[in-house]
């Protein structure tokens, strides 16, 4: 049996802090005779639509100022920064990760990185969503996408 009690924490407290004891305990009761494990961890989003459309947006601005298929704009950024160095069967091996196991702090991080990177390599600014700018931006771009 898995149970998922979801607590939240706000300015220090454990909100609703009565009925998660209870849900605990009831969740207790239940458990057959053995050993158990409790795990708390912290609940994380996957990256959201949002964060996944302005990425793209991104891949086609500089797709089109680079000349690159945007998929290759994409690629290129993944093995940039989503790789890791795994041993496989005594092999040292790189592995690209995507971007759509992400949580939205890995995703911004991610993003954040392309921007930069595309500042520095390329001279493309990619303005932030909040700029007076982006729908223009945005307006210009995403019919490459």
């Amino acid at each position: 049996m898995s149970k998922t009690i979801k607590i939240r924490k706000q300015a220090g407290e454990i909100q609703y802090r009565d009925y998660i004891l209870e849900r605990i305990n009831d969740a207790l009761n239940l458990l057959a005779n053995g050993e158990h494990v409790l795990t708390i961890k912290k609940d994380v989003k996957h990256r959201t639509l949002s964060q996944n459309s302005l990425f793209w947006l991104y891949m086609s601005c500089i797709s089109r100022e680079t000349g690159q298929p945007v998929q290759d704009c994409h690629d290129f950024y993944c093995t940039k920064f989503l790789h890791r160095k795994t041993v496989i069967n005594g092999s040292e091996i790189t592995v690209v990760g995507g971007t759509s196991k992400l949580d939205t702090l890995q995703f911004s991080d991610f993003i954040d990185k392309v921007i930069a990177d595309a500042a520095t390599e390329f001279g493309i600014c990619l303005p932030d969503p909040n700029s007076i700018h982006f729908e223009d931006f945005k307006n210009e771009y995403e019919r490459w996408i």
